[in-house]
This record gives C-alpha cells, sequence and structure tokens, in this order.
C-alpha cells in the first residue's frame, strides 16, 4: 500500500532524537498496537542515546514478555540487551499502588491510614471507573517531575474510547468536587456534635433515602472516607490540572495509533480532532499492521481468471511449454486415450514387421503353446504394467500442481482486496486530515516477543511506508 505524494510522512527519527522531546503519548482505540508501538519506540530512542522509560496500563503484561522482563511493577526496570549508549526502563501501572502513593504523601500518618484502611477508598483506588486513567496522568505528572529520563513513553489505556484518557482526570476531579461529595462534607464541617446534629436533622430525608439505595454500611464508608479526605481534594484537581497543562506544553508529542480499519481510522479521526480542540501537539499518526504484497502488479481480477482457468482445465502444458485452449473434442492429455496417442508414434518397429497384407511366418519361438508361468518376467502384462501405471500418476501430478498454482492465485487475489480496501479506508482519513503525517507499518509474520521484534517494528515505523 503507497501513500499519496500529497500526504507528508512522519519521521520518528528526528522525533526520538530532538532533546526538547520529552513525552511521546501513544494513543487509540483498544486492540491497535499501542503498546508495541510504544515499547518500539521506547526502544528505538535509547538505542539512538536518550535514557528512556515506557510507562503501559496494560494489564496483558505484553511488553515485560517482549523486552525480557519476568514481570513489571510500579516502579521502573532497566532493560538488558539494549544496543547504543542509551538506556530503556520499563514499568507498568499500578493503579491502587499509585493511589496509595498521593495519600501517603499528602496526609500525615495517622489519617493516611485511616484513608488506606477504609472500605469505599479500598473499592475507589481498586476499579473506580476513570480511576486508572487518572492515575495514568498523575504517575505520568510524578516521572517528569523526577527528570530522571530524557524522554518518557506512555502507552495509554486500553479503553472503548480513546478519548478516556483525557476526559477521566476531569471526571474524577468533578466528581471529588461535586454536589454529592459537598453535601457528605458538610457534617465533618460543622464537626462534633452540632455535625452529627445537622446530619440527623437536615440530612434525615436524605440519608435515609441514600442508605435504602446504598445501604447503611456503605454510607457511613462513604462519609469516613469524605472526612479523611477533605484536605486533599484539592490537590487531586490542582495536579490534574498541572499534569494537563503538560500534555499541552512544547515538549509533548501525541502519536495516534490505529489499524487499517474503519472504525479504528473513525476514531483516531476523531482523536485528532479532539486534540486540536484542546491545543495538544499532534506528531502524527501510526498505521500500524498495514499489509503488503510483492506481486501488487498482478490484480486480484486477473489473479481470480488465472485460477478459474486452471480449475476448468482450459489452461495446460504442452511439450512445446506452451498453455492452449483444449476444444470439446480433445483428447484429455491424462487419459490413456492421450497417453497411447502420444506414446505410440515414438515406438520403435519390431525386428519382424513387415508391411505385406500376408500373415508373417511364426517363429520357432512362438510355436509353443504352453501358457507362460506367472513368474514368468517375459509374460506380456508383466511387461506393460509399469507402462500403463505411468499414465494415471503423472495425471495425479499435474492436476496437484494445477490445483496448488490455482489455491495461490486466489489467495493472492484475496489479499489484493484487502490492500485494496485498507487502501480506501487510509484515503479517506488523510482526505479528511491532510495535514496529519502518516506512518505506515507493515504486518509482521508473527507476534512481537522480545526485542528483535520490537526493532523490527521500529525500523519499519522509521521507513514510515508499508513494505510491497
Amino acid at each position: 500500500m503507497t501513500l499519496d505524494a500529497a500526504v507528508a510522512p512522519l519521521d520518528v527519527d528526528p522525533l526520538l532524537d530532538d532533546p526538547e522531546t520529552r513525552i511521546i503519548v501513544c494513543c487509540g482505540s483498544g486492540g491497535v498496537g499501542k503498546t508495541t508501538t510504544a515499547a518500539a519506540l521506547g526502544l528505538r530512542a535509547a538505542e539512538r542515546g536518550r535514557k528512556v522509560v515506557v510507562l503501559t496500563i496494560d494489564p496483558a503484561r505484553r511488553l515485560a514478555q517482549s523486552m525480557g522482563i519476568d514481570s513489571l511493577d510500579n516502579t521502573p526496570r532497566q532493560v538488558k540487551g539494549v544496543e547504543g549508549s542509551g538506556e530503556l526502563h520499563a514499568m507498568m501501572l499500578d493503579m491502587k499502588r499509585t493511589f496509595d502513593e498521593i495519600v501517603e504523601a499528602h496526609a500525615d500518618k495517622d489519617r493516611a491510614r485511616a484513608i488506606l484502611e477504609n472500605p469505599f477508598y479500598q473499592s475507589l483506588s481498586a476499579g473506580f471507573a476513570g480511576t486508572q486513567e487518572y492515575m495514568a496522568m498523575e504517575k505520568l505528572g510524578q516521572l517528569r517531575a523526577r527528570d530522571g529520563w530524557d524522554l518518557i513513553v506512555v502507552d495509554t489505556p486500553p479503553s472503548r474510547s480513546a478519548l478516556d484518557f483525557l476526559d477521566a482526570p476531569k471526571r474524577l476531579g468533578s466528581f471529588l468536587d461535586g454536589k454529592f461529595i459537598r453535601v457528605l462534607m458538610a457534617p465533618a464541617k460543622v464537626g462534633g456534635r452540632a455535625g452529627m446534629k445537622f446530619l440527623n436533622v437536615g440530612m434525615s430525608m436524605m440519608t435515609g433515602t441514600l442508605g435504602k439505595l446504598l445501604g447503611g454500611q456503605f454510607l457511613r464508608d462513604v462519609q469516613t472516607f469524605v472526612a479523611a479526605m477533605d484536605t486533599m481534594f484539592g490537590g487531586f484537581r490542582t495536579r490534574a490540572d498541572a499534569t494537563y497543562r503538560l500534555l499541552q506544553a512544547p515538549g509533548t508529542a501525541f502519536l495516534v495509533v490505529a489499524a487499517p480499519e474503519r472504525d479504528a481510522l473513525r476514531e483516531a479521526a476523531y482523536f485528532v480532532e479532539r486534540l486540536a480542540a484542546e491545543g495538544m501537539p499532534l506528531a502524527g499518526l501510526v498505521l500500524n499492521r498495514v499489509h503488503g504484497s510483492g506481486a501488487a502488479r498482478l490484480s486480484a481480477e486477473r489473479a481470480r481468471a488465472a485460477a478459474e482457468n486452471l480449475e476448468e482445465g482450459r489452461i495446460v502444458d504442452q511439450r512445446g511449454g506452451k498453455a492452449v485452449d483444449r476444444g470439446a473434442d480433445a483428447p484429455d492429455s491424462s487419459s490413456p486415450a492421450a497417453f497411447e496417442a502420444h506414446e505410440a508414434p515414438q515406438a520403435p518397429a519390431s525386428a519382424g514387421a513387415t508391411t505385406s497384407s500376408e500373415p508373417s511366418q511364426p517363429s520357432e519361438s512362438s510355436e509353443s503353446t504352453d501358457p507362460p508361468e506367472p513368474s514368468d518376467p517375459s509374460a506380456t502384462g508383466s511387461t506393460r504394467a509399469p507402462a500403463s501405471m505411468s499414465a494415471p500418476t503423472s495425471a495425479a501430478s499435474a492436476t496437484t500442481v494445477e490445483q496448488l498454482t490455482a489455491g495461490l492465485l486466489r489467495l493472492h487475489a484475496e489479499r489484493m482486496q484487502v490492500l485494496a480496501r485498507e487502501e480506501r479506508t487510509r484515503d479517506r482519513f488523510t482526505a479528511l486530515h491532510p495535514e496529519v503525517p502518516v506512518a505506515e507499518v507493515g504486518a509482521l509474520p508473527g507476534d512481537v516477543h522480545d526485542l528483535a521484534g520490537l526493532r523490527a517494528i521500529g525500523d519499519r515505523l522509521a521507513a514510515g511506508r508499508a513494505a510491497t
């Protein structure tokens, strides 16, 4: 698949080499290869001399396997086997541990213990909607604040929508600043018996309803959590806003990753528009797993037509190496009659053969009327058996070759149809967003499971166009 000359190619290496580039965010819908792309970019940058950390949020742990690490956790671990002067570190977001670190860093020891042991907090930190995306932003902010790496490559969380990564901090901040939280915080702000009196009298109807809906114990856990977290709510909003501004700042580059499929590219187009609306720097589009063919000049239509000719027997190999169209009256080349007609002119004349119409005199050896022994190799049936058996064998071989060739032609036709569909889908995206640079990454024959595979992906990313 060849990119239109009007579409700007995405130059990955200058982006990785630029010391001003400090953060690369790989985003896109689920299942398009964000994790592999992030790892390949990190490895390539490290082997070009930079000190890199790759932050993945993928629970499948493919990144650890491909980098030769037994497991990844919330602490960056150095990757062995990097060729070059740089360093590569990798880590996988531990959502709950990151939340715990925030609590421990911004609360005194007693308050932190109360929060960490609170059942509502444990549920919130482990699986509240948007928490994973928010904690990814928190971890990114922490890594950037340490200033220990030249480049941070972020693999955004796998989610139904690629926009969750941008929306989650605002959603969690809105939740923590929302009316529900403020109502629950009111008794704690009043304090002591007055607060309980306010809760019992002024909020009796609301708490009674919430108690029925949520359960009395759950509501008490929420109120305890809110009271303990009161001093930290502003910090969540402040840090979310700071990380959001970091993503908008120079030195950050977004790479939208997509597959050459309609839904994935539709999501990519939506994300490109959202990034532009938010003023976030877009470096380009990585089009992953693009198919190619070394015989693209043979169209799908011609390949199918050739396969049909072979299957219907209209093309056969002749002695002169030419292909002809067999008529209905022509003998089948694999039939016994055709074999005999082909062999008869080449048979040598017998020494006793004559052109006379008179019968020839029998020789002495033919006067005997005794039948030959079954084991006699001179028996007529025995001498003709090998010749009669050779024809079906040759026919079977020819048929097998023709069927195999026809099958390969049909596979090629299907591949060319896939290429045409991918090209149409990609062209629709580039027509809508001609300003977005594009790099095509050709599909590998197998899964990426080691550093060599990541290097191959990096090489294809740098080349920018799918192999043909």
